[in-house]
């Protein structure tokens, strides 16, 4: 198996992080950059990423995740990164309109897979998650009112060994040149 497909498969939504261990900055700016290098429709790059380091921060901003027995994990994750909708560029919004595709929710969709692949390559564990008090996290760390908090990916040591991955057989997930 070449490397990167032994990356895809290592790769998990890892819920247990080692409170012990803080990341390093330098593997944090690996994964930033290449967030940051993720394709987007037209260039447009419509993210901006908050990243939550700060211990005590990151608690908060763990508790805001954590809801209804949902993320409870999320409490003892030592970082986040908060993934926050902006502005489309006018040529990528000319094509959304044009197409009717919202293009920002497929390219902040890019940009996590290169965060947690990032973050898996670096040796920490990640998981992306939808559900959280949006605005708490908002106010936690300053996102304005009128932005959207699409995603908080966690990044950590992970605790917990490697699962084997379930996936449906390929014959159900892939076809050529027809449905």
């Amino acid at each position: 198996m070449n490397d990167f497909l032994q990356l895809a498969a290592s790769r998990q939504s890892d819920r247990a992080y080692d409170m012990t261990r803080t990341v390093e900055p330098e593997k944090l700016e690996r994964i930033l950059a290449a967030a940051c290098l993720a394709p987007s429709a037209c260039n447009a790059q419509p993210w901006k990423f908050v990243v939550v380091m700060e211990p005590e921060l990151s608690a908060r901003v763990g508790k805001a995740a954590a809801g209804l027995g949902m993320n409870k994990f999320a409490k003892n994750a030592p970082v986040h990164i908060l993934v926050v909708e902006e502005s489309m560029n006018i040529t990528s919004f000319l094509g959304a309109k044009i197409k009717g595709k919202y293009f920002p929710l497929i390219d902040i969709g890019i940009a996590a897979a290169h965060i947690t692949l990032a973050a898996e390559n670096e040796g920490l564990g990640s998981c992306i998650l939808g559900w959280f008090d949006e605005k708490e996290i908002k106010k936690l760390v300053g996102i304005p009112a009128g932005k959207r908090l699409l995603i908080d990916i966690t990044i950590g040591y992970p605790l917990k060994e490697k699962r084997k991955k379930s996936r449906k057989p390929k014959e159900k997930t892939i076809s050529y040149n027809k449905y």
